[in-house]
């Protein structure tokens, strides 16, 4: 098996890159996909956010309010650290349990957005970053996802430099392309996994 991090700057494209790896046999472990699980409607990790945070972090429906959530411990480190001490073991238990039924010959991506910024670089066998310009994460943010600018440019700001994601990679993806460049790009990298994956067996 080979554990591979996956990491890129909001905007950069990360999402297309995991898409294209899977389409090609990767085995995919998205942190943030497992963190909306483990406090989905019904599950210890919601009630213990409640115990936490109270009432008002629910929805109608008994789902978890997440931007009221977001605007409560993005304004205050320590609920924030007291959020990651409630979500961050039930996703790195979810995320074992996942690699632990993968096979032996398997590319095993774990898709982390805070790769860089979390230290996470010596769990992985070899680390991907998705690179992009800053202005076309800038625009992508906006003109994709609906952002105002200046929203766009906080989260930006909020992550690690481009420079610290390069520093701790070991494969880069330049995302500054279009499509079909990018597909080649990925091709090239999966003949690389699994050439290192079949190695390591």
């Amino acid at each position: 098996m080979l554990k591979v991090g996956l990491t890129g700057g909001i905007g950069a494209g990360k999402s297309e890159v995991s898409r294209l790896l899977v389409e090609h046999g990767a085995v995919l472990i998205d942190a943030d996909r497992i963190a909306r699980e483990v406090v989905a409607p019904g599950t210890p990790g919601l009630a213990a956010v409640v115990e936490a945070f109270g009432e008002d972090v629910l929805a109608e429906d008994g789902s978890l309010d997440r931007p009221r959530l977001g605007s409560i411990v993005f304004a205050d480190p320590e609920k924030l650290a007291s959020l990651n001490s409630i979500v961050h073991p039930l996703v790195g238990a979810r995320s074992r349990a996942l690699e632990e039924a993968a096979s032996a010959d398997a590319v095993v991506v774990h898709d982390v957005p805070l790769l860089t910024e979390n230290g996470l670089a010596p769990q992985y066998d070899v680390v991907v970053v998705v690179d992009a310009d800053p202005a076309t994460q800038l625009d992508r943010l906006v003109r994709l996802r609906g952002m105002t600018e200046r929203d766009a440019r906080a989260r930006m700001a909020a992550q690690a430099t481009r420079e610290q994601r390069r520093e701790i990679a070991d494969v880069v993806i330049d995302n500054d392309v279009p499509l079909d460049e990018l597909r080649a790009r990925v091709e090239e990298v999966w003949a690389e996994l699994t050439r290192r994956a079949h190695a390591a067996r």
